[in-house]
């Protein structure tokens, strides 16, 4: 297992942008605190509160932009803005111009209101940014800081998803722990002997990290929101998630087997005693995982498998590489599914998809990127919505929990 990312939450409205030299400090402190008790920390993190609160829609570029300077020169990698807002329409047509605009800035935009249901028009809008965020460069990559998404809670602390609430800053562990599933069940006998190897490890490493966390000396009140173990993978095959599923005995990931293998693992996570915050869950980015690259490319699953597995594990559709000329009404209907599903299971999803310009379904994509492994382009059935799924401007959907 490694850290993911430190990811440190801020308001910039509440705190002078001279606060995140002073926040990158206490960050770099505890990251180095990790390195020295063994632990590889990739990245530290900025997130925000959403950002249509301190900023307006013509000063957005700049004081964006400022941020992600001011925090790249002290030692973050990458900063979210956090989601647009679903009551704040206007704000969803800015983040094209954003991700123009940014080189390390990530962002979202909210699909559902755990009240009123699914906005067709925040559905439409984040289709709508997928297909123009899909141009803003030749390779489509721009997608990769964009997801939509629907019941996702603050201080999440594993990007585009990550967001802030309220005016304290503090700090959450993403957790890349693929890994730790496929070493449980490599050797087990029984799914309870892997549950228990891979539970073991997790807490394991949980009490390591808190007890490292108890011994530091913040100067300022930074509280720890907790810890993401998801099964996040890297891409390479000692960190593959579709290898882990694949390890409880599935032949390939996509055949009949690896909804139950995901869910024996997402079941495992719940167990967990840990501080837990974000999801907590499994995560199967197509392009940031070797083995489902490959899968994809020998054509063993689809993009409605990855959806059916997030109905029992998952957080949602991740780095799906789809053809450059898919019509914007076939990203509505599957993010319509995505929102749909994740307001009747009650729980967090995200899709982040990424045409890519000039491909077609089938074609292999081309990225030059060392935490993607390449694969094909998936394409899915859909067409246009019609009737009152089109005419609905609210779709309530209550959780069956």
């Amino acid at each position: 297992m490694k850290i993911r990312s430190i990811t440190c939450f801020y308001h910039p409205g509440s705190h002078p942008s001279e606060a995140i030299p002073r926040l990158a400090q206490q960050i770099d402190g505890v990251k180095k605190q990790f390195t020295a008790i063994g632990w590889d920390v990739q990245t530290t993190r900025l997130a925000t509160v959403p950002f249509g609160t301190y900023t307006t829609p013509e000063t957005m570029v700049e004081i964006i932009q400022s941020l992600e300077t001011a925090a790249c020169n002290h030692g973050f990698d990458y900063i979210s803005v956090g989601p647009a807002r679903i009551n704040h329409l206007d704000e969803f047509e800015l983040i094209p111009k954003m991700l123009s605009a940014t080189r390390n800035v990530f962002s979202t935009g909210i699909l559902t209101h755990l009240h009123r249901g699914i906005s067709t028009a925040a559905v439409k809008a984040c289709a709508s940014i997928i297909t123009q965020a899909s141009s803003i460069s030749s390779d489509g990559f721009a997608n990769l800081r964009f997801c939509a998404m629907s019941n996702v809670k603050p201080f999440t602390p594993f990007f585009p998803a990550a967001y802030s609430y309220g005016t304290q800053p503090a700090f959450a562990l993403a957790v890349e722990a693929a890994d730790a599933a496929i070493e449980a069940f490599d050797s087990a006998k029984t799914i309870a002997e892997g549950k228990r190897n891979m539970l073991a490890q997790m807490h394991q490493a949980a009490e390591e990290l808190t007890s490292a966390i108890r011994q530091m000396n913040l100067q300022w009140e930074l509280p720890f929101k907790g810890f993401d173990f998801s099964l996040a993978p890297f891409p390479e095959d000692w960190c593959s998630l579709a290898l882990a599923i694949e390890n409880l005995g599935v032949d390939r990931i996509g055949m009949m087997g690896s909804l139950s293998a995901a869910a024996i693992l997402a079941e495992t996570l719940d167990r967990g005693k840990w501080l837990k915050v974000g999801f907590n869950g499994l995560m199967l980015p197509v392009l940031e995982d070797s083995i489902l690259a490959a899968r994809s490319v020998e054509g063993s699953f689809s993009i409605k498998d990855l959806l059916m597995y997030s109905a029992v594990c998952g957080t949602g559709l991740d780095t799906v590489p789809l053809p450059g000329d898919i019509r914007v009404e076939k990203i509505e209907a599957l993010l319509m599914d995505v929102a749909a599903l994740s307001l009747r299971l009650n729980k967090p999803l995200t899709a982040r998809l990424m045409p890519v310009p000039k491909l077609k379904s089938g074609e292999m994509t081309q990225f030059d990127f060392d935490f993607f492994k390449n694969g094909k382009i998936l394409d899915f059935p859909a067409k246009r919505l019609g009737k009152a799924l089109s005419t609905s401007e609210w779709i309530e959907i209550r959780s069956r929990q």
